[in-house]
């Protein structure tokens, strides 16, 4: 059966696409600053075109980077998580965005909720493990929700909290911070989750821990990852 390309509706070539939503996604920009960019380069569309093409691409370019990295932790033992979550805003309302960070200081999961209860944080580990697998440790902060949804795991044997030890955990919303002061917030929930799926997975993919290479590795993993999104 021949696979159908994704981009055979759309009259802009699959290249200026991957462009556009890397540089949305990765990047602390807005739509039009975008637009602006690429009109330097003599590429020319409207900012709406950028919100068509983040929202029917981006989700399509996460899951085939989830894709390799489900099979490389699968095939690795998982070694611990780090969970912690954060306050953002919609609408007015706070809401909940939980996250997951693996021992080699990737985002693997992130998950939007209303509520920050034993419910919500069951939902997002059941979630996490079904699609990553079981960690060895787990180590959060001191929120009750995360030990309360452990017991019904299974796995309060394998929690670990601390004053410091979950600073790895804290310091991993540094981007999406960034990022949601360039979008001006969301608006409603559904868009916040496709957004933090679609930017964890973008920021991992280019993430090369440049403090743990030499100038010369560090360049060449660069390119090996702009030319794998390209």
């Amino acid at each position: 059966m021949i696979k159908r390309s994704p981009f055979r509706y759309f009259k802009t070539s699959p290249e200026i696409i991957r462009l556009a939503v890397m540089m949305y996604v990765r990047y602390p920009l807005s739509l039009r600053n975008v637009e602006d960019l690429l009109h330097e380069l003599g590429i020319y569309f409207c900012h709406e075109s950028v919100r068509l093409w983040w929202n029917r691409f981006g989700p399509l370019f996460a899951a085939e980077i989830q894709k390799k990295r489900i099979r490389q932790l699968r095939a690795h033992s998982n070694w611990q998580w780090h969970l912690d979550e954060v306050f953002v805003k919609i609408n007015g309302e706070t809401h909940y965005l939980w996250g997951a960070l693996d021992h080699e200081g990737e985002v693997p999961e992130s998950y939007a909720t209303k509520r920050g209860d034993r419910k919500a944080a069951l939902k997002f580990l059941r979630k996490t493990m079904k699609r990553f697998g079981p960690p060895h440790v787990i180590v959060t902060d001191l929120l009750r929700s995360y030990g309360a949804a452990m017991k019904v795991i299974g796995n309060v044997d394998k929690q670990e909290t601390g004053r410091c030890l979950n600073n790895r955990a804290e310091n991993s919303h540094q981007p999406f911070r960034r990022r949601e002061r360039g979008m001006l917030r969301s608006r409603r929930t559904r868009t916040l989750q496709k957004f933090v799926s679609v930017h964890s997975s973008v920021h991992n993919h280019f993430n090369q821990e440049r403090h743990l290479y030499s100038r010369a590795n560090f360049k060449l993993n660069r390119t090996a990852a702009l030319t794998e999104w390209r």
